[in-house]
């Protein structure tokens, strides 16, 4: 459950303008998480969330930027955590998550910066990765499994 709401979060402040913890908490209920402000403010705290200065002159959460590395690690293991199976048919990839986790899984594929993955599509529990042949399609699914595993 917490990997599960962790990941929300990266996702809400990727795509909201969320400026106090109060807002955080409002977007996480909106999506089925309820949450008190202490589970929220230990969360920013283990995620290594910031305020940034935003275009629009007000300050919003954000990642800090020296934490990629620790937010690598943490989007590598929150994807172990989520995904359930791969299936590789032709160029493509079919890897299923646990409910409510495929955009950041997604989110944790694209950031491993994998040559051999083309792109990404995530629903609410299914990524679909595009390579270009059938073969990177293999080499993608066996490395995924060995992640899992």
């Amino acid at each position: 459950m917490k990997s599960q709401r962790q990941m929300m979060i990266l996702d809400l402040i990727t795509r909201e303008k969320i400026e106090t913890q109060e807002a955080l908490a409002e977007a996480l209920a909106k999506n089925g998480y309820r949450v008190t402000q202490a589970t929220v403010s230990r969360d920013i705290k283990e995620l290594r969330l910031v305020k940034a200065l935003s275009a629009d002159g007000t300050y919003c959460y954000a990642q800090a930027a020296g934490s990629d590395r620790s937010t690598g690690e943490r989007l590598a293991r929150i994807l172990r955590e989520s995904m359930l199976s791969v299936v590789a048919a032709e160029n493509l990839l079919v890897v299923k998550t646990i409910s409510g986790s495929a955009n950041v899984a997604a989110e944790a594929l694209d950031s491993l910066g994998w040559t051999k993955i083309l792109g990404s599509v995530a629903g609410d529990n299914t990524v679909l990765l595009v390579s270009r042949n059938a073969a990177d399609a293999q080499a993608v699914a066996d490395r995924l499994r060995e992640l899992m595993s």
